[in-house]
């Protein structure tokens, strides 16, 4: 993605303490607002020094909005995906086991993100931020996508049920089962992802294969902190920005 600013952020470098530390860059979390904020800051400043930052009100579906501007913290559309032309623009989504995906047009001047976890996966936030591209400018075979931090196969275990989600809409999603104990399964959501990547006709997909459950040190975790019977967890962010 040579050509914009963008970066997949962790835990460290911030401000926050307790299970929230340190770079806790969640306005939904129950942390120090003041705290959020600072390290909101500090990002924007690691990645793209100067932007204007754009989160959403991110709610697991697979809508996407065009972004112009950005929008004051209790006004961010309940959206999970945008796009942009606009240059000055830092683009972020938050996650904590969720994928965070990165998109660009360089030639086109067009940036995407999108928070790609198992629902807005499946329901269609990847191609519809892709077609959001597209009519800013985008041209979908240069768009490169870069797919950040998300919980790995091996950490993510589910059931029947789950698996079955899947199947209904496409047998060929077998593919990202793995039999683990009775009436379970390893479900591989960043595999999932590169396919329906490759799938709204993207060619240049980068996936970092980096487990946010297994590494504690470096990455929050919602289900870790589930397991942990911790009250709450952090999100760390990752940006893109012209």
């Amino acid at each position: 993605m040579a050509g914009t600013r963008h970066g997949f952020l962790g835990r460290q470098g911030g401000v926050s303490g307790g299970i929230y530390a340190s770079l806790n860059c969640g306005l939904g979390s129950g942390d120090d607002q003041a705290a959020v904020r600072e390290n909101r800051a500090r990002a924007v400043a690691a990645v793209a020094p100067g932007a204007a930052l754009v989160t959403l009100h991110q709610v697991h579906s697979p809508t996407v909005v065009t972004v112009t501007e950005p929008f004051a913290d209790d006004a961010r559309p309940r959206a999970d995906g945008m796009a942009t032309a606009t240059p000055g623009l830092a683009l972020a989504i938050l996650a904590a086991d969720c994928a965070p995906v990165l998109f660009a047009d360089v030639k086109a001047g067009v940036i995407g993100a999108a928070h790609a976890g198992w629902r807005p996966a499946l329901s269609g936030v990847l191609s519809a931020t892709v077609e959001a591209m597209v009519a800013l400018g985008a041209r979908r075979e240069r768009i490169a996508a870069a797919i950040g931090p998300t919980i790995g196969r091996r950490s993510y275990e589910v059931d029947d049920g789950f698996r079955d989600r899947f199947l209904a809409d496409d047998d060929a999603h077998d593919d990202f089962f793995a039999a683990g104990r009775a009436g379970h399964w390893q479900f591989d959501l960043e595999g999932f992802i590169v396919r329906r990547l490759a799938g709204a006709g993207l060619t240049t997909i980068a996936a970092l294969g980096l487990d946010t459950y297994a590494d504690a040190e470096r990455w929050f975790s919602y289900r870790r902190t589930t397991h942990a019977g911790e009250a709450d967890y952090g999100r760390q962010i990752s940006m893109i920005a012209l």
